[in-house]
C-alpha cells in the first residue's frame, strides 16, 4: 500500500488532471515526471554501452564518440514527423477532437515508416564514407562502421518506439510510454554484456565449452540496443491500435494521405532543421575533436552522454511544455500556455543550477564510471573528462531556460523559432568558437564553447519568447489549420 500510494503520488495518468484548466504546475510536473524518468530510461541505452564498451575496449569507446552523433543525424533528420505528430494530437486534443487526433496519429505512423526506412537505408550505404569524413582514425573506424551499420538496419525499430513516445505525450499520456520504455531498457542492459564479450557454457560435461553468444564487441552492443528496441515498438503498436491507453490508431486511417503529408512537412520540418541543426554542430565538433588523441575523444563522448543525463529534466519539462501549449492553444489559451513556460524556465534554471554544482565538485567519479581501470590510458581519460565536465557544468541552468522555451514555441506550432534558435546557438555560436580556439587553447577551446554556447542560448530564447510573437496571429493560424482539416469519420473499426 505504501509503496504503490507513492508512485502514484509521482505519475498519474491525463484522466486524472486537465491541462486546459485549474493549477499550472501540478499538471505540468505530472506531465514531466514519467518524460524524466522515459527519457532517464532512454539515456540507459547509450550510458549502457558506454559503460561494457569502456570496460571492453578504449579504442570501442572512441567509437561510439563517433557513432552515436551520426545516431543522432539520422534520427534528427525525421524528428520533424514525431513532432508534427505530436502537435497536432495535443492541439486536436485540447479542442476536444479526439477523431482528428486518431487521424492525425495514424497519418504520423504512416510516413514515419517510409521515412525511417529510406533514412536507415542511406545511413547503411553510406556509413564508412561518412565516419571516414568525421576524421575516424584507422583503430576506431571499422568499429564505428559495424556498429552503424547495425543501427541503419534497425531505424525502422528506434525511430518507430520514438514517435511512439510524441504522439501518446501528445495525447498527454507519458505514463504509458515510461512503462514500456523500462522493459525494453531493462532487456538491453541484461543481454549487453552477453553479446560484448560473449558467454561460453562451461558447467556441464555435453555442453564444455559451447558457445551460447559469440564475442561480437560493439556490434553486439548494436544488436542488443536494436533487437530490445524493436520489441518496445511492437509493444507500442499494440497498445494504440487497441487504443485502450492514449491515443488511437486505426488501420483505415493509415493509407498514404498526400495532403496530410504536407501538413506534417509544414509543422515538422522546422523541428527536423532544428535536430539536423543539432547533429551536424555534433559531427562538425567531431571533425574538430578528432585533431586530438583518441582520449581526448573517449573523453569528449563520455562528457556530452553526462549532459545527456544532466539534461533529462530540461528535455522532460520542455516536452510537458510542449504539449501543455498545444492542449492550451487548441483551447484557445495562450496566457496558460505562457505561464507554463516561465514556470518551467525557472525551476528548471534552479534545479540545473544544482545538479552543475555538483557536477563540478565531483567530476573525477562520474567519468569514472565509464572507464575501465585496466584500459590503457584510463587515468587520462578521466582527467581530460574531468576538466570537460567541470568548464561546462555551471551553465546548465541556462540549458533549462532555453529548452523550457523552445518547448513553448513548438507546442505553439512555431518549430521554425525553435529551429531559428537552435541554429544559431549551435551553428553560429559553438562552433566557430571552438573551431577558433581549439588551436590556440587545445581541447579546452571545445570546451569553452559549449559553455558560451549555453548561455547564449537561453538569452536569445527569452528574449526571443518575450517578444510574444508566438501569439495573435499564430493562434489564429493554429486554430484556422485545425478547422480546415477535415477526415471522414464513418464508421468505426
Amino acid at each position: 500500500m505504501g509503496s504503490s500510494s507513492r508512485l502514484g503520488s509521482l505519475f498519474k495518468g491525463p484522466e486524472e488532471f486537465d491541462l486546459t484548466s485549474g493549477s499550472i504546475g501540478k499538471p505540468l510536473f505530472f506531465l514531466s515526471m514519467p518524460i524524466v524518468v522515459t527519457n532517464l530510461f532512454q539515456t540507459a541505452y547509450n550510458l549502457a554501452d558506454t559503460f561494457w564498451l569502456g570496460q571492453y575496449d578504449t579504442d570501442a569507446l572512441a567509437a561510439i564518440s563517433f557513432a552515436f552523433p551520426m545516431v543522432f543525424l539520422l534520427i534528427s533528420l525525421g524528428m520533424g514527423i514525431s513532432v508534427a505528430g505530436s502537435v497536432l494530437v495535443a492541439q486536436f486534443t485540447g479542442a476536444g477532437e479526439e477523431r482528428e487526433a486518431e487521424y492525425a496519429a495514424s497519418q504520423t505512423i504512416t510516413f514515419a515508416v517510409i521515412a525511417s526506412v529510406i533514412l536507415g537505408s542511406v545511413g547503411y550505404v553510406s556509413v564508412d564514407t561518412f565516419l571516414g569524413l568525421l576524421g575516424a582514425s584507422r583503430d576506431v573506424l571499422p568499429l564505428a562502421t559495424s556498429y552503424m551499420e547495425v543501427i541503419s538496419l534497425g531505424l525502422l525499430f528506434m525511430f518507430g518506439f520514438a514517435v511512439f513516445v510524441a504522439l501518446m505525450r501528445g495525447y498527454g499520456d507519458t505514463i504509458t510510454p515510461m512503462l514500456v520504455m523500462f522493459g525494453s531498457v531493462v532487456l538491453n542492459i541484461v543481454i549487453d554484456p552477453f553479446l560484448i564479450f560473449g558467454w561460453t557454457v562451461v558447467e556441464n560435461a555435453p555442453l564444455v565449452g559451447t558457445l551460447a553468444f559469440p564475442e561480437l564487441g560493439i556490434q553486439g552492443a548494436a544488436i542488443a540496443t536494436v533487437f530490445s528496441r524493436a520489441l518496445a515498438l511492437v509493444v507500442g503498436l499494440v497498445i494504440m491500435f487497441r487504443g485502450t491507453r492514449g491515443v488511437k490508431i486505426r488501420l483505415r486511417d493509415m493509407a498514404p494521405d498526400l495532403s496530410y503529408l504536407r501538413r506534417l512537412v509544414r509543422i515538422g520540418l522546422p523541428a527536423s532543421i532544428e535536430g539536423t541543426g543539432r547533429a551536424v554542430s555534433m559531427n562538425l565538433l567531431l571533425v574538430i575533436v578528432a585533431l586530438f588523441p583518441d582520449t581526448v575523444v573517449a573523453a569528449y563522448g563520455i562528457g556530452t552522454r553526462v549532459f545527456s543525463v544532466a539534461f533529462l529534466p530540461a528535455l522532460a519539462v520542455a516536452r510537458g511544455v510542449e504539449t501543455m501549449t498545444g492542449q492550451n492553444i487548441g483551447a484557445n489559451k495562450p496566457d496558460r500556455a505562457e505561464r507554463a513556460a516561465g514556470l518551467a524556465a525557472k525551476v528548471l534554471f534552479g534545479a540545473l543550477t544544482v545538479a552543475g554544482i555538483a557536477a563540478f565538485l565531483f567530476p573525477e567519479p562520474i567519468v569514472s564510471v565509464f572507464v575501465g581501470a585496466d584500459q590503457a590510458n584510463a587515468a587520462q581519460v578521466v582527467a581530460i573528462g574531468a576538466e570537460f565536465i567541470r568548464y561546462v557544468a555551471l551553465t546548465f541552468g541556462f540549458m533549462g531556460i532555453m529548452r523550457a522555451y523552445t518547448g513553448s514555441f513548438r507546442g505553439a506550432g512555431k518549430t521554425l523559432t525553435a529551429a531559428a534558435i537552435s541554429v544559431v546557438t549551435l551553428g553560429v555560436v559553438r562552433f566557430p568558437i571552438a573551431w577558433l580556439t581549439a588551436g590556440p587553447l587545445g581541447e579546452t577551446g571545445i570546451w569553452l564553447s559549449f559553455a558560451i554556447s549555453n548561455v547564449a542560448g537561453a538569452t536569445i530564447a527569452y528574449a526571443w519568447y518575450r517578444r510574444g510573437t508566438w501569439r495573435g496571429s499564430d493562434l489564429t493560424e493554429s486554430k484556422a489549420a485545425l478547422e480546415e482539416t477535415t477526415v471522414e469519420t464513418a464508421g468505426d473499426d
